[in-house]
């Protein structure tokens, strides 16, 4: 939550840093090899991160064999996922690529 002081003007100032409450999470286990993998690509939608994912899903295709590749896209870049898109995709997938392009 952003601090507020008061200046001797009496205008209101925020300080916008505000304070950032995180827990501890534990990384999901790593897969030895991509080859046969199921790959999921979640798009944001941004213009940027659909290029650098087009390119990747290239390389990837080209040097690893995955066993598939599964795309999925958010509905706006400026939203969270929706849990069941996530659920979607945990369910379908080994491992997955996403990308934030601006």
């Amino acid at each position: 939550m952003p601090i507020q002081s008061s200046l001797p003007t009496g205008q209101i100032v925020f300080d916008p840093r505000g304070t950032v409450t995180a827990s501890a999470v534990t990384l999901a286990p790593r897969v030895s090899t991509l080859e046969g993998a199921r790959v999921g690509v979640l798009d944001n939608s941004k213009w940027n991160a659909s290029k650098l994912l087009r390119q990747t899903i290239g390389l990837l295709e080209a040097d690893a064999a995955p066993g598939a590749i599964n795309r999925y896209a958010k509905d706006s870049f400026s939203r969270v996922a929706p849990a069941e898109l996530l659920d979607r995709i945990a369910a379908e997938n080994d491992v997955v690529i996403t990308a934030i392009g601006d």
